[in-house]
């Protein structure tokens, strides 16, 4: 007798699923074990690259984690969507601006971003607050002023939030026409086909743990979000540190070097493939302007660098449609360009 079982849409599915779930842990094993294979000592070193970025981005994943799980246990989740109906450009506002000085890297927001989508919270403000966070945070901010000055410090923040209010503001005149409905990929968190969408309201139960169901159901959430984050920033960090290992510095200054606005749209471009990440990129950029290099150019190669870098739009890529990401890149570019011109200008007044 055959077995029909596979055949069923059931388990073809499930399959799907699994492989889907699989197939990013075997690429990361894949490149190690290709760089063990020819290259001994970068596999070791991509190794413990990959395993210090994930220890150092632990606390804000945690953190991140743990709201997002508590806000679906407690029903929290229902009121954070409440409040970010009824003034859109007030939401945009508040979340560009939350954005730039939050302390929250590329990585530890997506747990809280994927939540946001899920509640039914416009697709404008989350926009916002997710294009501006990988830009700046407290302790980038400082690194920024020891490394290049006071100056440029308060540019790049500025710069994120502006690109905040300029993807969020865009998202929402797409998002009037009926666009961008369903921002989240089938099967994140409680986005795919209805995801985004605000749900029923229902009595929020702030003490979640004394429920076995919402226990169970932090716990749940808690690990699906752990698992989803592990397999893809493994994987980006592996990626990331092979850029560091094969770009030389001398490719950049040669790519990236010179004034005027040509440096500024191929900063905004190089950023995207060659960024560093955020602490490495700064005396980089440090160095290039000593030798030449307009600070509009070195702006705007940290800003589009800072939202399209690997970890960052990797993380994008898993959580979020095709289109989303597409506006994502484009929003990020377009903003990068018109953060370094401005900045151009304002030092050139």
């Amino acid at each position: 007798m055959t077995d029909t079982t596979c055949s069923t849409p059931g388990f073809r599915s499930a399959l799907r699923h699994l492989w889907q779930d699989q197939r990013v842990w075997l690429a990361s094993a894949l490149i190690l074990l290709a760089l063990a294979l020819f290259d001994p000592g970068q596999a070791a070193d991509s190794a413990i690259f990959a395993g210090g970025s994930l220890l150092g981005t632990a606390p804000f994943l945690v953190l991140s984690i743990a709201i997002a799980a508590w806000a679906g246990a407690t029903g929290a989740d229902n009121l954070i969507a409440r409040a970010f109906t009824g003034a859109p450009l007030l939401m945009i506002g508040l979340g560009a601006l939350a954005g730039g000085i939050s302390p929250f890297c590329s990585c530890g927001v997506i747990p809280l971003i994927a939540a946001l989508l899920a509640m039914g919270v416009p697709l404008s403000a989350v926009m916002a607050f997710w294009l501006a966070s990988p830009i700046m945070d407290p302790s980038m901010f400082v690194l920024t002023v020891g490394v290049l000055d006071l100056e440029f410090a308060v540019a790049k923040t500025l710069a994120a939030i502006g690109l905040g209010l300029f993807g969020g503001l865009a998202v929402h005149l797409l998002s009037r026409g009926g666009a961008l409905a369903d921002p989240l990929r089938a099967g994140v968190g409680n986005g795919g086909c209805g995801g985004a969408k605000l749900r029923a309201p229902a009595p929020v139960v702030w003490r979640f743990w004394e429920d076995p169901a919402r226990r169970a159901k932090f716990g749940r959430t808690a690990l699906v979000t752990t698992l989803f984050l592990a397999k893809w920033l493994t994987l980006a960090f592996i990626l990331e540190s092979l850029m560091l290992a094969w770009i030389p510095a001398e490719a950049m200054t040669a790519a990236l070097g010179g004034t005027g606005l040509m440096p500024i749209v191929m900063a905004t471009l190089v950023g995207v493939p060659a960024y560093l990440n955020g602490y490495a990129a700064l005396p980089l950029v440090g160095g290039l302007i000593e030798q030449g290099m307009a600070p509009g150019a070195g702006l705007a190669f940290l800003v589009a660098g800072g939202v399209t870098s690997i970890p960052a739009a990797m993380a994008v890529w898993a959580l979020a449609r095709p289109p989303v990401f597409a506006l994502y890149i484009a929003l990020s570019l377009a903003g990068a360009f018109l953060s370094g011109l401005l900045f151009q200008i304002w030092t050139l007044a």
